[in-house]
């Protein structure tokens, strides 16, 4: 089982976001959905002042309430024997490159004003 527990719900794009960073970041997680498990609403709720705001992570014995991945990270060097300082930030989405007249214009919107 992951050291890294994430707690969520369908339809929510925190979660999504957050899930996705840990994916790319290489970091193992055990996704529970709260809407099919009362036991784990609860844990939220308890770790969340008595809401059900997800994404809710618990790492080791340390609840974090939608954390960043840096804060993700953070916690595991702590709660996680063996856990290695991360060296880069997780790359974002490409950019697609500019091509044809919307790729001109979007150049020209982003250089604007420098």
């Amino acid at each position: 089982m992951p050291d890294v527990v994430v707690y969520w719900r369908p339809g929510c794009g925190f979660c999504a976001h957050l899930r996705s960073q840990l994916d790319r970041a290489g970091i193992p997680y055990q996704p529970i959905n709260i809407w099919e498990d009362p036991a784990a609403a609860a844990t939220v709720r308890s770790i969340a002042r008595g809401n059900e705001t997800v994404p809710t992570v618990v790492i080791g014995g340390q609840g974090l309430v939608n954390p960043s991945l840096r804060e993700v990270q953070a916690a595991m060097l702590v709660e996680v024997p063996g856990t290695d300082r991360p060296t880069a930030a997780v790359p974002g989405p490409a950019r697609r490159p500019s091509s044809g007249l919307l790729g001109s214009l979007l150049d020209k919107v982003r250089n604007f004003g420098r």
